[in-house]
């Protein structure tokens, strides 16, 4: 559910109507409703609530420091896959011991960054990485408390590109290596096994991958606690699909249920990192018609958010629900949407019918909460989109929009080309 409606013929966030945040900023523009982040925290929270559980937010899915506090005051910690994210975790006030890192590629530089800053844990990815982080613990003549990422080979039945637990993926280390190298790793008095981690992917719509994961992860729990470690944390990763179309995601609850009773037997705390499911459906993306037009085979309506803005229709051909933001029943057409950037990739909708909408009108991408603005780029030298929150009545801007200038201030002209 979220807090997204119609009010006499005009679409509102919360008690704000959209039409009164685009007179104060313009379009395009991301619009978040407060109180559909928190209903949805809080619901997960409530599905957890029978076993002792610690739910680190995942940063990547939307990174303002403003949602992240929000967060932060519901109790949650983060999970995050860079320094940056680190840096935005602790500026939003989140205690520094609820916080994973995660990620395939962590640098030095951030290792030694995230130790400093004494989070709870490093979810390794590699052997390599295992190492690196006992040479900058050792440096630092501190212990790496950490779990290793298991690739458990589940096919989670999403988009390829968001699959991460099989095996030919990128992530997490193969079942066959991990217990031999935390064997290892207990050898080094500078690394600190407390867990094991697994994440199979994003926009899961069924439990059995879940379920399947962590029967894997019980098996090489129960291994390691046989062999004399002391672990603490089960990290059973996100990945909680949303309803953008014709999905049917389990609920928090089903979901809740299916993992409490796989899990019952171990004495563990389950480490959760939900994103997509806490902030997907709680953000849209607000754009202006800019032209209407039309060829021998379609219609196009050309609007003034482009694929640098919201770029998950031109990567993953994912579907987002588009509305206008003055309720029109009267007339459809079936159309095309897309932006002014320089692709054919560059579309929100292709064949959608629509309410029948003209140059001046407003229309609002729905679902685009999670790995929206956080993917947005500066392609064709546009500046990215303000971000805004909307409280009840009240309504805040947690981004200001970039200008030409932000964009031009980083880069310098050699004398010799003046």
């Amino acid at each position: 559910m979220h807090y997204f409606e119609y009010k006499n013929g005009e679409l509102y966030c919360e008690e704000v109507p959209i039409k009164k945040i685009l007179e104060d900023v313009g379009t395009p523009v991301y619009i978040y409703s407060a109180k559909t982040i928190r209903r949805h925290y809080k619901v997960f929270e409530k599905s957890f609530s029978n076993i002792d559980h610690l739910i680190c937010y995942s940063v990547k899915a939307n990174s303002n420091i403003a949602i992240i506090s929000l967060l932060k005051q519901l109790g949650s910690g983060a999970d995050i896959v860079s320094a940056g994210e680190l840096k935005r975790a602790l500026k939003a006030g989140i205690d520094p011991k609820k916080i994973v890192f995660s990620g395939v590629g962590k640098t030095p530089e951030e290792i030694e960054f995230a130790l400093r800053a004494d989070i709870l844990m490093f979810n390794v990815e590699s052997l390599e990485e295992l190492e690196t982080l006992g040479e900058i613990a050792k440096k630092l003549e501190k212990k790496a408390p950490f779990a290793l990422r298991i690739n458990p080979d589940i096919d989670p039945q999403t988009h390829p590109y968001i699959a991460t637990g099989i095996k030919r993926s990128k992530f997490g280390i193969p079942e066959e290596f991990v217990i031999e190298a935390y064997k290892k790793a207990k050898e080094n008095p500078y690394l600190y096994p407390i867990g094991i981690d697994a994440h199979i992917g994003s926009q899961i719509t069924s439990i059995s991958p879940f379920v399947s994961a962590l029967s894997r992860l019980k098996r090489i729990w129960e291994e390691l606690i046989n062999l004399g470690f002391e672990l603490k944390y089960l990290d059973i990763g996100g990945g909680l699909g949303i309803v953008y179309k014709n999905e049917e995601p389990p609920l928090p609850q089903e979901y809740a249920d299916a993992i409490i009773k796989e899990g019952k037997d171990l004495k563990a705390t389950i480490i959760l990192e939900p994103g997509r499911v806490i902030v997907g459906n709680a953000g849209i993306l607000v754009t202006k018609v800019l032209y209407t037009k039309e060829n021998i085979l379609k219609k196009f309506v050309i609007v003034d958010a482009a694929m640098n803005d919201l770029i998950r229709p031109a990567f993953y051909q994912a579907y987002h629900k588009i509305i206008p933001v003055e309720e029109k029943y009267e007339e459809f057409e079936v159309v095309d949407v897309v932006g002014p950037i320089c692709e054919s990739s560059d579309f929100f909708a292709k064949e959608r019918k629509l309410p029948k909408v003209k140059k001046g009108d407003f229309l609002a991408i729905m679902s685009a909460g999670a790995y929206g603005f956080v993917m947005s780029s500066n392609y064709n030298s546009r500046p990215r989109p303000p971000e805004v929150l909307v409280d009840e009545d009240k309504y805040y801007i947690i981004r200001k929009r970039e200008t030409i200038e932000d964009l031009l201030a980083f880069e310098t002209i050699p004398a010799k080309y003046l």
